[in-house]
């Protein structure tokens, strides 16, 4: 199959284009942009939404079901292997809360910052709510290290706004 047997004029395509836009020789429905001049194909971006973040978890209902009242989040999945939460039933992204067997041992690589309106209001609430203080080495800082009954470290940030 020659080029232009699977291409159309690139009628909406950059104006810097000077081909046509082409069925994609990748594996995607969407058209590809064939750029005549340098003999090259542009690949449409792929479409990737977030779904959730997974959160390993000795006991995912009760440790999701912990991050759905910090959070004011709704239940999506009880299942007490794969607890699910979400900012609301079809917002995404969610938490899953897998169920691992060995206890969290380490430093997290990845961890959630929060950024509340008031945040030493809301460090106050979350250590009510069973959170503990973390200290990851971070010294003195603007933000605040907490952690989850777990022990999974997250932060509480100060507020964008600032007094004039």
């Amino acid at each position: 199959m020659d080029e232009d047997s699977h291409c159309t004029a690139a009628g909406s395509a950059p104006s810097w284009l000077t081909g046509r836009v082409c069925q994609s020789r990748l594996h995607t429905t969407e058209p590809a942009l064939w750029d005549r001049e340098h003999q090259v194909f542009y690949a449409p971006r792929m479409s990737l939404e977030w779904e959730q973040t997974i959160v390993d978890a000795l006991d995912p209902e009760s440790l999701g079901r912990w991050w759905g009242d910090a959070l004011g989040w709704v239940v999506v999945n009880e299942d007490p292997e794969e607890f699910e939460i979400r900012p609301s039933a079809e917002r995404l992204p969610g938490l899953l809360f897998g169920r691992v067997s060995d206890p969290k041992l380490h430093k997290n690589r990845l961890h959630l910052d929060f950024r509340p309106d008031d945040r030493d209001a809301e460090v106050e609430r979350l250590l009510a709510l069973g959170a503990k203080h973390a200290d990851v080495g971070q010294g003195e800082q603007s933000w605040v290290v907490l952690a989850d009954p777990e022990g999974n470290e997250f932060c509480v940030l100060g507020s964008r706004t600032t007094a004039s």
